[in-house]
């Protein structure tokens, strides 16, 4: 499970292809290495983006892609 306060690169570790939804939300630099150190939340911030449906997103993708 996906939450706020994991970092950006720990997501990805999760599943690979989470960087391509990260990117579909809007988050363009996920690979870059001061994303990566970011946590969710924090990027989140500086992309002005809810990071509550961020969350949704990603485990949603995790649940239809078991």
């Amino acid at each position: 499970m996906i939450t706020k306060d994991m970092i950006i690169a720990d997501i990805i570790a999760v599943n690979p292809n989470l960087a391509g939804v990260l990117m579909a939300c809007g988050m363009h630099c996920v690979g870059c290495p001061s994303a990566q150190g970011e946590s969710l939340e924090e990027a989140c911030f500086v992309h002005g983006m809810e990071v509550e449906e961020v969350v949704k997103t990603l485990n949603a993708y995790l649940e239809n892609n078991k």
